[in-house]
């Protein structure tokens, strides 16, 4: 039996979150062949470690076109469009069921450890192109296995790799040592165990976004209930008139309503704030934490550190396949000007596809939060034009591939201020210009 030409083997997509089961739907619709690689035991497992936080986009702006042909005949009925789903709302009555009708095409505990061009290492250019791409995955039950690809999308997103707590970049001195009491992720108060944790403790919130807006508006909340109970705000920048958003101005309700939860917590006592503070380490006292600043400065102790500055891509298993990537987002050098969050919001963010997200290296695509780097001007509704695009491109409808088929809402109140739909943050920008503050998709 002859070996399967590269047009028969599968497009291997690597997550199977919002944007990479948009893919596969996408693909499926295009007559493509998906195989989506998820890490975890479920779809939207990285969404559901964050399930207690609610998006700031309503159920009209996360469901995806082709994903919903997908979904209608199984008797599924979208959700009311005007709701707002929680992390959990969204696996549990969206990705989950998306998933299951695309059956076999999904397979989890597969964790992607490579991405190659079969039997030719980055160096080599004879025949390349030629060659179809090799994905090495590790299995759950510690197998490995190699998976021929016509093309690799992507979608594995940056919920793995939160920024550290260094204002370098770097992890702080001393972080590592601290490990048992730093989070990078909104805390659940409403699990028993993790409410203990910050009950009736200081805790040092690190960031300036909507991840940190929403741990002090519950670390207040839970002030109320549990004396005692209080937040150090730590800010690199000053306190100003947009540090809290936009108020009843935003066009994201929920996102200014947050931002007021937020300025309401330092009003009323149950938060400080310290501004101009560049995390250089972070030492031990007795039981407790202090952390040191770049100038010097050492704040009162604190029981627990609560990290959200952000998140940004696993490059590590693309180490042997051709990526061109801006030297300062790490997003396709294409797409880099096009999402900077100085310049852009969500709203002005030009609404992109397959050659904007084009490497040097054929077939290779970055989708979701993952093709935005560092940058947080994310929406759930590019990537699903992104993987649109590419599936027609795919397909060899390039006149689909190119065309424009989103029509991105102005949120009002952005500014330069980071934007996204996957939950996430960094410490320069404020965040969530569509959802929850505090996710990394798988």
């Amino acid at each position: 039996m002859s070996a399967p030409t590269t047009d028969q083997l599968p497009v291997v997509v690597i997550g199977a979150g919002p944007v990479g089961l948009a893919a596969a739907a996408h693909l499926a619709g295009r007559g493509l062949e998906p195989l989506v690689l998820e890490a975890g035991p479920t779809a939207g497992t990285a969404v559901r470690e964050w399930s207690h936080v609610r998006l700031f986009s309503p159920w009209s702006e996360v469901v995806d076109p082709a994903a919903e042909k997908l979904l209608a005949p199984t008797g599924w009925v979208r959700p009311d469009g005007a709701a707002y789903p929680t992390g959990g709302d969204w696996a549990e009555r969206y990705l989950q069921p998306l998933a299951d009708i695309l059956g076999r095409r999904v397979r989890y505990g597969a964790t992607v450890t490579g991405v190659a061009r079969a039997g030719r290492d980055r160096i080599v250019d004879a025949d390349r192109t030629a060659q179809p791409l090799a994905v090495h995955v590790r299995t759950a039950d510690g197998g490995e296995e190699r998976i021929s690809a016509r093309a690799v999308i992507d979608a594995s997103g940056t919920w793995s790799t939160p920024s550290p707590l260094g204002a370098n970049g770097l992890p702080a001195l001393g972080e590592s040592a601290a490990a048992d009491h730093v989070s990078y992720q909104v805390p659940d108060l409403k699990d028993p165990a993790v409410r203990a944790r910050y009950a009736g403790k200081r805790t040092a919130v690190v960031g300036s976004g909507a991840s940190a807006f929403t741990a002090l508006a519950h670390l207040a909340d839970l002030a109320k209930e549990e004396p005692g109970t209080h937040a150090v705000w730590i800010l690199r920048r000053g306190i100003g008139a947009d540090t809290f958003g936009g108020g009843e101005a935003d066009q994201l309700p929920a996102r200014g309503a947050l931002g007021q939860r937020a300025k309401a917590a330092v009003e009323d006592g149950h938060a400080s704030a310290v501004t101009g503070f560049r995390t250089e380490g972070i030492e031990q006292e007795g039981d407790r934490l202090v952390l040191v600043a770049e100038d010097g400065r050492r704040p009162n102790p604190v029981d627990e550190v609560i990290v959200l500055t952000g998140f940004r891509p696993d490059l590590s298993f693309l180490s042997e396949v051709r990526l061109g990537l801006d030297e300062r987002l790490q997003a396709p050098t294409a797409l880099a000007p096009l999402i900077d969050p100085n310049v852009h919001s969500c709203g002005t963010v030009y609404p992109h596809g397959v050659n904007e997200l084009s490497h040097p290296e054929k077939d290779l695509y970055l989708v979701g939060m993952k093709s935005y780097g560092r940058a947080p001007t994310f929406l759930a509704l590019t990537g699903y034009e992104q993987v649109r695009s590419i599936s027609a491109a795919l397909a060899g409808d390039q006149e689909a591939a190119e065309r424009v088929e989103l029509t991105l809402p102005e949120t009002g109140v952005c500014g330069g201020a980071g934007l996204f739909d996957e939950p996430e943050q960094t410490e320069q920008q404020s965040d969530g210009c569509c959802s929850a503050p505090a996710a990394r998709q798988r």
